[in-house]
């Protein structure tokens, strides 16, 4: 039975349907503005979004659009892995209708094995014929038994499927600096030794390229309940270990704090060299991490995906918007034992984090994805691509069935979720130029609390002679007039795609599965200057137009 339909009461429940506006479009039709906008609250919003064309930021990373995949309820087995012998179409076992949706995204790295999975994962029960592979005990997700036919060669391979760049998540809470020495050996290394040896006599005579390791994950928790200075110690002693072999270069990402603990991050910058002078530092870890998860509410009530009202959906948003204070604090921490910004930030965990669905195993984490959560999703892109010149890698968790999930999968449905439609949108800003936005809208705000949430949001990148620019309208009643002051250059011809839908609680199923996903957006007209639309209510937006000037 299909989890889809066993849960009506949360995944259909009757109150996120009632109400449904009969005017939202459906299908593929274009739509203006005033198609789907809400009744106006209040004065007029207008938003003027200076950009200038001739102002080059730093490069947005591709690896801002990254994405994570843990031993966690149906994310691997049922979601990426299904088996050679599944009627499902498969290839050595790994669903290929998973890879060909994520494909479509140009998915440019893939974190595995963990989370906190990653900390009692020992590799080599992973590797070998799989039938004489031990099994375990996944002790952190649903106690449930594991038989370790997805290890790392089956993980190698899905990378390759999906042409995105690996990234391994090692074992420092439970293994050894042996351990993990071997896995890069095993992995990357090339000519003779005891772990080329072992991997050739497993199938795999080439080694491959593995650019990104993680050393640990959580060790504030999960990984080890550990004290900063210990944890900072450890990253040190690990990365020594973790050998570039050949031509591969790893990228060492220490793990880091969770949220505001920039003592945890000042803890771990001090243990690299030459703080103070202008000599390049050496860098034991060329990155640390930073978790940061969205929520409504508390962490014993964090509400549901899909049955909530407009103050939990303000509240939310709010906390969204929060990224942007830790990514600057971090930022701020790094700075000063790191003039030059050769080490990275990595916010390798993020997105919204809800109660389950009733019914299902509270250890999946298994919740459905809304327009509340595309919004998110949109919001945070706003804030990576602000802070591209310390940000080199984001991971939204997770990529299948777990928490804010691209993709929904049970038997041989398959269903994109409204922020895959983000990601899908979002994707020419990947190694693209990135353009400061000054956006000036007084009206736009609504008091949460005794916060008060600016309610839109705008980023904009130049790549292959295209501008392209992303906003999105948080207020869940109130339309906004958006003017594009685009100074330092012009633009041709503007092709706009909107996302939004009737409801906020609005989200695809299989006999639904585009309730929420993309339109073509006739809204936008060009004028001098610039260009001019009137942006939904709860809506984003991306526009694209081609550069055919900039003033040098």
């Amino acid at each position: 039975m299909s989890v889809f339909y066993r849960y009506k009461g949360s995944l259909r429940n009757p109150r996120t349907q009632a109400g449904r506006s009969p005017g939202r479009p459906e299908g593929n039709a274009s739509v203006s503005g005033a198609t789907t906008a809400a009744t106006t609250v209040g004065p007029a919003v207008t938003a003027t979004a200076v950009i200038n064309l001739d102002l080059e930021g730093p490069t947005i990373n591709r690896h801002l659009y990254g994405h994570f995949a843990e031993h966690l309820g149906r994310c691997v087995y049922g979601g990426f892995w299904v088996g050679e012998d599944s009627p499902i179409p498969n290839e050595g076992g790994i669903r290929l209708d998973v890879v060909e949706a994520l494909r479509a995204l140009d998915i440019p790295n893939l974190r595995w094995p963990g989370g906190c999975f990653a900390d009692e994962y020992h590799w080599r029960d992973g590797v070998g014929p799989r039938e004489e592979r031990p099994r375990m005990v996944n002790t952190h997700w649903g106690n449930v038994e594991e038989n370790n036919h997805f290890g790392t060669h089956e993980f190698m391979a899905l990378c390759e499927l999906l042409c995105a760049e690996p990234y391994i998540s090692g074992n420092v809470g439970s293994g050894t600096v042996r351990e993990m020495s071997e896995w890069v050996e095993y992995l990357t290394r090339d000519g003779d030794s005891p772990m080329v040896r072992l991997r050739k006599a497993n199938g795999r005579n080439e080694p491959w390229r593995v650019p990104f390791w993680g050393i640990g994950n959580e060790t504030w928790g999960c990984g080890g309940n550990m004290r900063a200075e210990y944890s900072a110690d450890l990253a040190r002693q690990y990365a020594t270990y973790c050998r570039d072999h050949g031509d591969n270069t790893l990228y060492r990402i220490a793990s880091g704090a969770s949220d505001d603990d920039y003592k945890w991050t000042e803890t771990l910058m001090q243990q690299i060299s030459c703080f103070g002078c202008e000599a390049t530092p050496k860098n034991f870890f060329q990155a640390l991490s930073v978790h940061h998860y969205t929520l409504s509410g508390p962490w014993e009530a964090k509400g549901s995906a899909t049955v909530f009202d407009t103050d939990d959906y303000y509240r939310t948003m709010l906390s969204a918007r929060g990224v942007d204070r830790v990514i600057a604090g971090h930022s701020a921490v790094m700075d000063v034992y790191d003039r030059g910004r050769t080490v990275g930030l990595v916010l390798d965990e993020w997105g919204t984090w809800w109660d389950v669905e009733p019914g299902t195993n509270p250890g999946f984490l298994f919740q459905q994805n809304t327009l509340r959560d595309a919004l998110v999703a949109s919001t945070h892109f706003d804030i990576f691509h602000k802070h591209a010149a310390r940000l080199r890698m984001a991971n939204i968790a997770q990529t299948v069935n777990v928490l804010q999930a691209m993709l929904l999968t049970d038997g041989d449905a398959l269903v994109r979720t409204p922020t895959y439609h983000v990601f899908e949108m979002n994707k020419g800003h990947q190694d693209a130029t990135s353009l400061a936005v000054h956006l000036r809208a007084p009206l736009a705000r609504r008091a949460v609390g005794e916060a008060e949430l600016e309610t839109v949001s705008a980023s904009a990148s130049v790549k292959d002679g295209s501008l392209l620019v992303s906003l999105t309208n948080l207020d869940a009643e109130r339309p906004v007039e958006v003017r594009l002051d685009l100074r330092g250059g012009t633009v041709g011809a503007p092709e706009a795609r909107l996302l939004t839908a009737g409801r906020l609680q609005d989200h695809n199923t299989p006999e639904a599965a585009a309730t929420v996903a993309p339109r073509a957006f006739e809204g936008v007209r060009s004028v001098d200057g610039g260009l001019t639309l009137t942006l939904p209510p709860h809506a984003f937006l991306t526009v694209r137009a081609p550069l055919t000037a900039v003033e040098h």
